[in-house]
């Protein structure tokens, strides 16, 4: 691993308090990032072995997942992560954008030097990381730079509540981000609201950010021939 996602990996993360809290934290990011793909099932023993913890903690934690429609539970059967639902991708997009529009607008009629300075810093690391294909370091990147624009408003509540909506639509641009190309179409897109904010032009970083989250549900068809069996019939 290079000296740069060393470094990113090791950046301070929110501390979450409980054992519940630790189990629903790491498995929604395995959810996300698609290495508990849709349709695996998860064993409440085997959860129990891999964390440590016994079982109320684990059964919180599912419940928890269960909330964001990210498993499926099956009372005395099973518990199984689910499939990308597009309804529920449309909405969390949709609120996802509607928030940031508001946001990117507001920053770029008061831009903050050091909100800017880390934007640009993380676009940097972006570059970086998808020079060196690595899909994961660059989606948290990703997720930390739209985080600044919640952080310039002192709106990190709000922050997390448009993250426990977007849960599908976050699955369904981590499945497109392999995609040749589509890293560099981020950075540019990135680079292209930042100028804009520096510029101080609201429209025009309203426009870059609307054009860059508008786009992901276009490319659905051509996902859903690859992965048929990750989508909601």
């Amino acid at each position: 691993m290079s000296d740069l996602l060393e470094r990113f990996a090791a950046a301070p993360k929110p501390a979450t308090k409980g054992g519940a809290g630790i189990v629903f934290d790491l498995l929604r990011e395995e959810i996300i990032s698609l290495a508990l793909a849709p349709g695996t099932m998860l064993s409440r023993q085997e959860l129990q072995e891999r964390f440590g913890f016994s079982s109320t903690p684990i059964r919180d934690a599912l419940m928890k997942l269960q909330e964001e429609r990210l498993v499926d539970v099956f009372p005395q059967h099973a518990t199984v992560v689910s499939a990308i639902d597009l309804d529920l991708a449309r909405q969390g997009q949709f609120l996802r954008r509607s928030v940031e529009l508001e946001l990117v607008r507001a920053l770029a009629l008061a831009p903050q030097p050091t909100v800017l300075a880390r934007m640009r810093s993380l676009v940097r690391q972006q570059t970086a990381f998808a020079d060196l294909g690595e899909h994961e370091a660059f989606a948290a990147a990703d997720h930390a730079f739209h985080r600044c624009l919640y952080d310039a408003a002192h709106m990190a509540v709000l922050w997390e509540l448009v993250r426990r909506q977007s849960g599908h639509i976050d699955r369904l641009r981590r499945l497109h981000l392999p995609k040749e190309g589509k890293m560099r179409e981020i950075l540019a897109a990135h680079t292209a609201i930042l100028d804009a904010v520096e510029a101080k032009d609201p429209a025009a970083a309203q426009d870059a950010l609307r054009d860059h989250l508008s786009r992901s549900l276009d490319f659905v068809p051509s996902l859903r021939e690859l992965h048929p069996t990750y989508f909601r019939n």
